[in-house]
């Protein structure tokens, strides 16, 4: 049988048992003697049991009612409990949020954004995966992430997507590269630079590819991961590359400099990401309306 049991029944009953008299329990219910008296009988209905002894003068406990005494404290105490830590859920003084982003943006631009959102939540854990666009949709996929911070790509169609930014790109060379001195670099005037790729699988590379094509750049055939990689070969006069904007960071170093490309087409979109069937926690929307309000306030590296 299952048992129809609801908070204003138990609080009745746990009145009764403080009090041991239908009046002054009653009083503490806020309800009237009869309501009262209707609530014990409902209560004892429920439990299948007489929970108590009841004449014009006393009332006690039957030994049913001594074994439900605990019982009932101990579902008030957990329910009080739930409803609290439901409140500290809803005002971000627990939970849990998870980011996949990119690491042009999980180690440039983004930490500052979490730095703030963990002083207003501290009780909130933040995890921050930095991974290249493709891993990024695969930890939504799997739900171990809430949000992305990630490049277009093929396989968005699954998922509520909504722009972040748009990311121009720079040309980074030693500053004694017969470029060094220009404030813009115009794309004919890469031919016969030798260039330093970034991995195919990067965000960044896809899309260089097309456009440097007929341009008549030397590629080096250096073609690494990291940009901390691209930064060691420049400085050691292996060649250039070029980056977006957001990636500077990477590159601030005595010998070299960075000069933005005047490419209009050549920009990298950037978009926030989420799963399209899956509702945000509260800890997570707090964390994506502050990614959206930074966002509203710029990106300069």
């Amino acid at each position: 049988m299952q048992a129809n049991i609801s908070t204003k029944l138990l609080q009745g009953f746990l009145a009764l048992n403080d009090c041991r008299h239908f009046g002054h329990a009653a009083e503490r219910c806020h309800v009237s003697q009869s309501a009262f008296s209707v609530m014990i009988q409902k209560l004892e209905a429920a439990a299948g049991a007489k929970l108590f002894e009841r004449d014009t003068r006393n009332v006690t406990l039957t030994p049913e009612g001594e074994l439900f005494v605990e019982v009932a404290r101990q579902l008030m105490s957990d329910i009080e409990a739930a409803f609290s830590d439901m409140s500290d859920y809803v005002a971000r003084r627990k939970g849990r949020v998870s980011i996949a982003a990119l690491p042009s943006l999980a180690a440039g631009w983004l930490p500052p954004v979490l730095a703030q959102y963990r002083a207003q939540h501290p009780g909130v854990t933040v995890e921050l995966f930095d991974a290249i666009s493709d891993h990024c949709l695969n930890y939504l996929r799997q739900g171990k992430a809430d949000i992305a911070l990630t490049a277009p790509g093929p396989n968005l169609m699954e998922f509520d997507t909504q722009p972040l930014c748009e990311d121009p790109f720079y040309l980074v060379c030693r500053r004694d590269h017969k470029l060094a001195k220009k404030r813009v670099i115009q794309i004919s005037q890469l031919a016969g630079c030798e260039l330093i790729h970034l991995a195919r699988s990067t965000s960044v590379r896809q899309h260089l590819d097309a456009l440097l094509q007929p341009v008549g750049v030397i590629n080096t055939g250096l073609e690494v991961e990291h940009l901390a990689t691209v930064a060691g070969l420049i400085e050691s006069g292996l060649g250039v590359s070029l980056v977006p904007e957001l990636t500077l960071f990477q590159f601030r170093h005595p010998n070299l400099v960075a000069i933005p490309l005047n490419a209009p087409d050549l920009v990298r979109p950037l978009l926030i990401v989420k799963a399209k069937e899956r509702s945000l926690s509260i800890a997570a929307q707090g964390l994506l309306e502050l990614i959206q309000e930074k966002s509203r306030s710029g990106f300069a590296p």
